[in-house]
């Protein structure tokens, strides 16, 4: 089971050793997407992982692609200005590297195109002779849907991209990190002539193709894996994440389950309150409205799109999604195709014999537990109850299903839970997970990029449950282990829009 398990003093998984995997492939394939759903993965199972991008380190030495010879993109001759430009980026790039093995960190990913076995066979010999173990990771793409698609997913999000208009972003794509190159073209010849420079650098790829060196070959973003001489814990679970990933567009929603007649018991599995089921119905209108206008910016028919929709097994979070499986014609949006799956690892935090108490009495009943509660609310674990680090090892099945799933998806859910995949998706460290706030009443939208994730959260619902006496995020002082964020006020919050601004119409 993985999770952060690993988190000691040097942050080492000592059995592995220290990875260097250098990513291999042509232009839009993938491979910036790869490596940052990789990192985000390493970093939650505990171990020190960062990707170096060439593109990103070449931006910050040298400044966007329009400041660069002509020559600098092009395979083949070079004048002696843009050789030494070249060696000075990759140089620095690979310092960066030793710079991060240096000071305790043990896997990088070197995210550039690396397309010729002579660059590849050298870089490799020079950290292994050091002791790094170096692994191939080649994408490789013959799908021209996916390789547009990877275009635009890593173009706009990229920082290259100024804001041009968005019919620019999504046609030209600003393919080879200029936005000032296509400035004024035709669009049509814009695609053309970066078709012309994939082709450029086709003509001179070479795939991996040598044994000498461990390697994983994706061929298409996850259609298909092949590994060669993978050995020990660490790389398997490279391999295990990289045959679960995908890069299809897809928005993910968070919302917390409605109110229940009993709030405060973990033990007592309530139904919604009143005001509850009317929650349940809010949420319902607000996600199939933004989510119908989200999709018609992008030029996408909600008919062709299902929304899968996850709960734990909890009556509160299974009822809140029932509005989901009863949509009418009066909908104000097409009906779209719905899936409720029920996930009992999604239950909520357990709080042991805490259940029910508030702080107060905690302070008084339990004096030593509540010391060592303030110090680490993340590792530590009540009498019988579960700590946050337990709970992220019970949800690591669910985020793998995350990565997996390719439709729309909206959780409906716990607070304690919910900030655990949050942390997962936005690539926060574990001793900030209880100090996320999970309001009842916002949804939380998070669109996964190359480049990271976009996220956002709408305020929908200002009942019971919400407010109490109309002021602030309310709070039930007897449960406040699963809402220990909005006691400590919290340190991470998407910033929240009214739900009448979520989208222009």
């Amino acid at each position: 089971m993985v999770a952060p398990l690993y988190t000691t003093a040097s942050g080492l998984l000592f059995h592995a050793g220290k990875i260097l995997v250098v990513t291999v492939g042509l232009p839009a394939r993938g491979k910036t997407h790869i490596s940052r759903a990789l990192e985000r993965y390493l970093r939650w199972t505990g171990v020190k992982t960062q990707v170096v991008s060439l593109g990103d380190y070449r931006r910050k030495i040298l400044g966007g692609a329009q400041k660069l010879p002509p020559d600098y993109f092009t395979l083949g001759e070079k004048s002696p200005e843009t050789v030494a430009l070249r060696k000075r980026i990759s140089d620095g790039c690979e310092q960066l590297i030793w710079d991060f093995f240096n000071s305790g960190g043990q896997v990088v990913i070197y995210d550039a195109n690396n397309g010729t076995r002579e660059r590849r066979q050298a870089l490799a010999e020079k950290f292994d002779k050091e002791g790094i173990h170096v692994i191939m990771l080649e994408s490789l793409c013959d799908n021209e849907e996916i390789i547009l698609s990877n275009i635009r997913s890593v173009k706009i999000s990229s920082p290259d991209v100024r804001l041009v208009s968005l019919r620019w972003q999504l046609i030209i794509a600003l393919i080879i990190g200029s936005s000032l190159k296509y400035r004024g073209w035709d669009p049509e010849k814009a695609v053309q002539d970066y078709y012309g420079r994939i082709r450029d650098h086709e003509a001179h790829y070479e795939p991996v193709e040598e044994t000498d060196w461990p390697y994983i070959r994706i061929v298409n973003v996850g259609e298909k894996i092949m590994v060669n001489r993978i050995h020990g814990y660490l790389q398997s679970r490279i391999v295990f994440f990289l045959m679960n990933i995908h890069n299809r567009f897809r928005t993910i929603y968070f919302a917390r389950s409605g109110q229940s007649l009993i709030e405060h018991s973990y033990k007592a599995d309530s139904d919604l309150s009143p005001p509850g089921w009317e929650y349940a119905e809010r949420l319902k209108e607000f996600v199939l409205d933004r989510r119908a206008k989200a999709l018609q910016q992008r030029g996408v028919d909600i008919e062709d799109r299902r929304l899968v929709v996850w709960t734990s097994a909890r009556r509160r979070s299974h009822h809140s999604a029932w509005p989901f499986l009863n949509l009418t014609e009066n909908d104000k949006v097409k009906l779209p195709r719905v899936k409720v799956v029920e996930k009992p690892q999604m239950s909520e935090i357990n709080p042991g014999v805490w259940d029910g108490l508030s702080p107060d009495q905690v302070r008084k009943f339990y004096p030593d537990e509540w010391e060592r509660f303030v110090r680490d609310p993340y590792a530590y674990r009540a009498p019988r109850a579960e700590s946050y680090h337990d709970l992220c090892v019970r949800l690591e099945p669910t985020l793998i299903e995350l990565e997996r799933e390719q439709e729309d998806l909206l959780i409906i859910g716990h607070a304690s839970v919910i900030r655990c995949m949050l942390a997962y998706l936005i690539g926060l460290p574990a001793s900030e997970i209880p100090a996320i706030e999970v309001a009842r009443g916002d949804l939380i939208e998070v669109v996964p990029t190359s480049y990271g994730v976009h996220s956002q959260a709408y305020h929908f619902w200002d009942g019971p449950g919400r407010s109490q006496n109309g002021g602030g995020v309310g709070k039930d002082e007897h449960n406040f282990y699963e809402n220990y964020a909005e006691d400590t006020q919290g340190k991470r919050r998407p910033q929240t829009a009214e739900a009448v601004d979520a989208i222009p119409s």
